[in-house]
């Protein structure tokens, strides 16, 4: 490949969302550089159009080019940041010599950052502030394998500049792919983050036996709680209504292949996190999100009963039914 034939998308992060972002910008027409730090996976991709780690058995689009070598970005338009939450902000800092100056950012990734609580649109507004006006955020309910499978999927783009929107959504668009456009970058952003904490939670009703009445209440109280913290951070409340609030949350509260449901249902079943999170092979980004949205909740003098119990499960050794028990016992409020 010589520098002039490049690929203009890059897609940095080759778990299994990056890969299938990958393949989804190949198919939409895109020459498209995946970007990973594993040169084996790396090979594999190229010769066999698979990732073997993360996604084995799903064909890969030939138009993806993976590779380890970050001077790729000298050359790309469009950044698709499929890097887990909490290494962003290093892995910005890492390429900022190299990324163009002209470059449009669309984060994939959806969580808060630990130790400050920020969303990565904040995280990337404190290390590159003048990429800040290009930058978007792609949420909404998409397993990476059943994007991978052609599966009808919707999602939303969160992008302050109308024109931008509509360029981003012709750009990720194709057949079985469809994305819509929103001007509330923070609502898109914070849904996608919060989701996965309840998700947790929803995952331990599971794990404990209870009934459907108990996962359609929480799948509830849960989007009331994510809604008031959005807001509060300065969301529209009518967008978690949409694809990246209430569609999320159905399908990572309910779907066998959300991650982090997996982590609250076996927390339910007993096992314990450092077990759980070892044995996943990848990312739930909702364990850490938990604690960062809890200190934003008591930050904001907000209301987050499920986030903290979740918090109190997580990081306190909370017995999951316990948390539950003290759930129900809270005192009666109106809706």
């Amino acid at each position: 490949m010589t520098a002039n034939s490049f690929p203009r998308v890059a897609v940095a992060g080759g778990g299994s969302w990056g890969t299938a972002l990958s393949h989804v910008l190949a198919v939409a027409g895109h020459e498209t550089a995946l970007i990973l730090r594993d040169e084996k996976v790396a090979q594999a991709i190229n010769e066999r159009h698979e990732n073997p780690r993360y996604l084995p058995g799903k064909s890969l689009h030939p138009g993806v080019a993976a590779v380890t070598d970050v001077s790729v970005l000298r050359h790309c338009e469009t950044l698709v940041l499929a890097v887990p939450c909490q290494h962003q902000r290093r892995w910005l800092q890492s390429v900022r010599d190299i990324l163009p100056s002209g470059v449009t950012v669309v984060n994939a990734s959806k969580g808060l950052e630990n130790d400050t609580c920020l969303p990565m649109r904040c995280v990337l507004e404190e290390e590159l502030p003048h990429l800040a006006p290009r930058y978007a955020v792609l949420s909404g309910p998409s397993f990476a394998a059943e994007v991978m499978d052609g599966q009808p999927t919707a999602v939303v783009l969160g992008c302050r500049d109308e024109e931008q929107g509509s360029r981003l959504r012709a750009l990720f668009s194709t057949p079985f792919f469809r994305c819509y456009s929103s001007t509330d970058v923070t609502g898109v952003e914070m849904g996608g983050a919060l989701k996965n904490v309840m998700a947790i939670a929803a995952g331990v009703c599971t794990g404990l036996g209870f009934s459907s009445n108990a996962g359609a209440a929480l799948i509830t109280r849960g989007l009331a709680e994510l809604s008031r913290l959005g807001a509060a951070m300065g969301a529209n409340p009518l967008t978690f209504m949409g694809l990246s609030g209430l569609g999320d949350l159905v399908l990572t509260c309910t779907g066998r292949l959300s991650r982090n449901r997996q982590v609250g249902e076996r927390l339910g079943r007993g096992e314990r996190l450092e077990e759980i999170v070892s044995s996943l092979g990848m990312v739930a980004e909702g364990v850490k999100t938990a604690g960062a949205a809890q200190k934003l909740a008591a930050r904001f003098g907000i209301s987050a009963p499920v986030t903290e119990a979740v918090c109190r499960i997580l990081h306190e050794g909370a017995s999951p039914r316990d948390a539950v028990k003290e759930l129900m016992e809270r005192p009666l409020r109106e809706e």
